[in-house]
């Protein structure tokens, strides 16, 4: 049995991607820990190998290890390693879950100011989940949504 750390699935990590490198680190380490594939206890990889795997600096590595850190999801041992908390995947999820709701609600803002009244949101919000999502650039929005819901 060996003690390597488990080997990540995380996405590419790339300048060209949305967001900072280490943003993207914390989003595919916080996937995979909720996910439940890396469970708690898991030793993850470090500093300077996760770097080379993923041909990053090690200081963008020891940035996004201190953000999951803080953010209760990974412990440092001094001499030991980097795990995923006990209560990692819990966190994680909380953590997910509230950034759904700034999301919705931010949504919800958009939508208001593009003309939706605000007793439309609700129906608005079902008949989008329900279509295919469209490109980030688009904007049309059906012209329904800025009628009043019939009695």
């Amino acid at each position: 049995m060996s003690d390597d750390p488990p080997k990540l699935f995380l996405p590419p990590i790339s300048p060209a991607a949305p967001g900072a490198l280490y943003d993207q680190i914390i989003a595919g380490l916080k996937r995979e820990i909720s996910e439940g594939r890396l469970a708690p206890g898991s030793a993850l990889p470090s500093f300077r190998q996760l770097a080379a795997d993923l041909m990053v600096s090690l200081i963008t590595v020891k940035r996004a290890y201190q953000e999951l850190e803080n953010e209760g999801l990974i412990f440092r041992r001094q001499g030991l390693g980097t795990f995923v908390s006990g209560d990692g995947r819990e966190r994680s999820r909380e953590l997910k879950l509230a950034q759904a709701r700034r999301l919705i609600h931010e949504a919800a803002r958009e939508a208001r100011e593009g003309g939706i009244p605000e007793a439309a949101l609700p129906r608005f919000f079902t008949d989008t989940l329900t279509q295919p999502p469209l490109p980030s650039s688009s904007s049309s929005i059906s012209s329904s949504f800025n009628q009043p819901p019939q009695p």
